[in-house]
Formats: C-alpha cells, sequence, structure tokens
C-alpha cells in the first residue's frame, strides 16, 4: 500500500474536539477570515477575525492573481494572529453568478431488502453521471450533492431512507456546480498563499446555513444575499438548499451609479449612499440638502447641494432592477410554490432603509433581515440542533455584511454532506473503518 493511501487512512478526521476551523469569504469588496475552535458540544467559537477591503476580485471572478494574493495574505495573517493560531487549510466560498443548480432523479432496485449506506452511495454516484455542463460544453466542478426527496415505494416525504425495505428507492438531488475555470484559478491564488482549499462552499447555501432558522429550512424559503459585486438567491425547503442561482450585480452598481448621476468620485458615492441612500423615498427627502462633492474640486464650497430625494432616485431604479431579474429566476426555476412567502434577505446592500419593503412589494412575500445567528453559550437544546450557532463574533463583524463568513464555519461541521461523495476522497473525514472500506469498494 503506497504512502498516499497510507497516509489518507491514518490521518486524524478533521472535525474533533477542540479542532481549529478556518473560513475564508473572498467577496468583490472584501476579503474576510473567521477562525474557530470546536468545544465538545459540536459549536464554534470565533477566536480569530480578519476582514480588510478586497483586491484583484470583480463580480465574484478573480481578476488579478497577485492583487488577491496579496489581500488574502494580509486578511488570513491578522486573523492567525488575533487566534494565536497557524493556519494550513481554509474553507472558501464561490459567488452565485459562477453557479449552475440542477435536480435530477435516480431510481435504485431494492428487491424487498434493507436500504444500506452503500445503496446511498450508488444512488448519489448515480446522480453526478447525470451532472451538466456548461452553456459552452465544457466540465464544471461539481460542488455538492443535496437530497432534495426521497420516495420509497410511491411514499413520498422521506427525510431519511436508512434502514427502511422496499422495492424501489427514487430519489431528486441538486446538483451545484461551479464554472471550472473560475473555480480552479481561485483556488490556485489562494495555493499560492501556502494555503489548501479544504471546500469550496456555494454562497447561497453558507449564507442559509448562518442566517435561517430550522423552521424556515423545513417550510420553505428563499435566501439573497446582496453583495457588493454579486447577488446570491438559495430555496431551501425540508431542511436542504434545493436550487441556487446568482446575478453579477449588487451595491456596487449602486455607487457607480450615484458616482455617473451626480458626478463626484465613486469613494464619495459610497458615502453618500452609505450615509443618506435608501431604497424608497418619503416626503422629507425633497426638504432635506446634502452636499455633494465634485470631481477635481478639493474646495467644500464648490461642492453641489442637492436635496436628498435626487440621491434616492438614483438609488431606487437600481434596486427595482436587482428585484426584478431575482423574480424572475425564483419564476424560471419552477419552485415558487416550495419555496412558500418567505424571504430572509442578507448581505451588505441589505442594510440600507427601506429595502425590506421594496422587496416585499416586489416579490410579493414577506421579508426580514438576516444576520449571523448567534449565542454567547447555547442551550441544550441548540447543542442538539443541526444548524450550530456561532458564539464569539464582535458587533462590527455579527451583520449581515459577515453572513457568508459566518455560514463557511458552519458548514465545516457537517462537511461530509456537502461534498461531492466522490469515491477516493484522501482528504475524507470519515472516521477509519468508514475510510478503510470505502477504499476497498
Amino acid at each position: 500500500m503506497n504512502n498516499r493511501i497510507t497516509q489518507w487512512l491514518f490521518d486524524k478526521p478533521r472535525s474533533t474536539q477542540g479542532d481549529v476551523v478556518a473560513a475564508l469569504d473572498i467577496g468583490t469588496s472584501k476579503i474576510a477570515c473567521f477562525i474557530a475552535r470546536i468545544d465538545e458540544s459540536g459549536t464554534p467559537h470565533v477566536i480569530g477575525i480578519g476582514h480588510q477591503l478586497s483586491e484583484g476580485v470583480r463580480a465574484g471572478l478573480v481578476s488579478d492573481m497577485e492583487s488577491i494574493q496579496r489581500a488574502i495574505s494580509t486578511t488570513v495573517d491578522a486573523a492567525e494572529q488575533m487566534a494565536g493560531e497557524e493556519i494550513e487549510r481554509v474553507i472558501v466560498n464561490i459567488a452565485g453568478p459562477q453557479l449552475l443548480s440542477q435536480t435530477v432523479g435516480v431510481t435504485l432496485p431494492l428487491n424487498g431488502r434493507e436500504i444500506t449506506a452503500t445503496d446511498m452511495d450508488r444512488l448519489v454516484a448515480q446522480a453526478q453521471t447525470l451532472a451538466a455542463e456548461d452553456i459552452d460544453g465544457h466540465t464544471m466542478e461539481l460542488l455538492h450533492t443535496l437530497p432534495v426527496h426521497y420516495t420509497l415505494d410511491g411514499q413520498r416525504g422521506i427525510r431519511e431512507p436508512m434502514g427502511m425495505i422496499g422495492n424501489s428507492l427514487q430519489a431528486d438531488y441538486n446538483l451545484v456546480s461551479a464554472a471550472f475555470g473560475p473555480a480552479r484559478t481561485l483556488e490556485t491564488a489562494i495555493a499560492r498563499c501556502h494555503l489548501e482549499v479544504e471546500t469550496l462552499v456555494a454562497a447561497p447555501l453558507a449564507c442559509g446555513l448562518s442566517c435561517l432558522v430550522e423552521d424556515e429550512m423545513d417550510l420553505g424559503c428563499t435566501v439573497i444575499d446582496i453583495g457588493a459585486g454579486t447577488t446570491g438567491i438559495g430555496i431551501f425547503f425540508d431542511g436542504h438548499m434545493i436550487f441556487c442561482d446568482g446575478l453579477a450585480l449588487g451595491g456596487l452598481h449602486i455607487s457607480n451609479d450615484v458616482a455617473r448621476g451626480l458626478t463626484t468620485t465613486f469613494s464619495h458615492a459610497e458615502r453618500l449612499k452609505t450615509l443618506y441612500g435608501s431604497a424608497m423615498l418619503s416626503p422629507a427627502d425633497d426638504r432635506e440638502i446634502i452636499d455633494v462633492p465634485q470631481v477635481g474640486e478639493e474646495a467644500p464650497e464648490f461642492a453641489n447641494h442637492l436635496p436628498k430625494s435626487h440621491l434616492i432616485r438614483i438609488i431606487q431604479p437600481r434596486l427595482e432592477e436587482i428585484f426584478e431579474l431575482i423574480r424572475a429566476r425564483l419564476g424560471k426555476s419552477g419552485l415558487a410554490d416550495v419555496a412558500g412567502r418567505r424571504v430572509v434577505l442578507t448581505g451588505g446592500t441589505s442594510q440600507l432603509p427601506g429595502i425590506r419593503d421594496m422587496a416585499s412589494r416586489m416579490l410579493d412575500k414577506q421579508v426580514r433581515l438576516g444576520r449571523p445567528l448567534r449565542i454567547a453559550r447555547p442551550t441544550p437544546d441548540q447543542q442538539r440542533s443541526p444548524s450550530p450557532t456561532l458564539s464569539g463574533l464582535a458587533e462590527a463583524t455579527s451583520g449581515p455584511a459577515f453572513s457568508t463568513t459566518a455560514g463557511l464555519l458552519v458548514s465545516a461541521l457537517n462537511l461530509e454532506s456537502l461534498d461531492a461523495g466522490n469515491n477516493l476522497d484522501y482528504g475524507s473525514n470519515a472516521p477509519f473503518f468508514s475510510r478503510l472500506s470505502q477504499w476497498f469498494r
């Protein structure tokens, strides 16, 4: 038996008591790193935080290798210094616009016997053979094989068929794939920072794990993550993400519109949007005057004095465009009924005043704002919950802008249910005898 296989079989499992896990959120406007230690109850406690303005990323894609390497190294170093730990592996997100979500159905004959773990592996392997290519016919990187629902001899509503007996087991899976080139480019940039990518996680899935409560995941809910350069969409039902999508639009496009419309610099446009921006007009906006510095003019006396309503009339159409596209994508998915009438809005841009009311009106759904769920110390019920809570997050990093980063930490506790299920995964978290039997099969 060669050294590589020997090392894979006898390596210590990744998620053990006292283990340290790291999440790296690479976004268009910021790069964030959370380092957490997992306690006896399985709860991740954040011990290190690093974040800074993003470099070398545009609309969720790597645009400058040297810049993104510099930004990643700086961010991870800051988190390591705060945690007092050195990390070698990170869990990384990949943005919605690079993702493809497809539902496939497979059937396994049982002939009246009990369903075993091997049967479940066969279903997953059979489903993965149906993974689609992109529109140009290129191979895509398979990220997740997520169960949608199971049917045993015509009986629907089965969440876990293991141990049941029947003649025919049918399963629908949500295959989430990423564009091959962007995914490998991102992994290469991280590898050049002397870090190993433990797994890539779809950003909408990470947001759902971070922001949704159990009832929302079970009864049907849509997560909308409006970031700086991208907007991610994830539909959850029966405890799983059954669809995801994304747009190459976000808060930076609003800032660009403001800069062009008010003839000011991008930095001033971002500041004006943050301080005075809103998704909806109010009667007082015509009476409130704001100062708009002009491009190339340093002296404050040369600033334009405009009513606040002028700024909001620039922001509002772009937000309406984003929600119209989201509504079209949800309609195209064919899962409107399953998704229910519940929406959780998160991401940095979701903090704009009035955006909740706009989303509710345009999507015809009940909307709440989502942020990472965290409690100082988990209760016994929360310890038994399949979606652990986070503790140790500072107030500045517990807002909607850090939902994806926190969700990556939560996903670290259950990597086996998120990975693509490759039969020879040398980095598997499975126990020794499970990995040994998997290797012999």
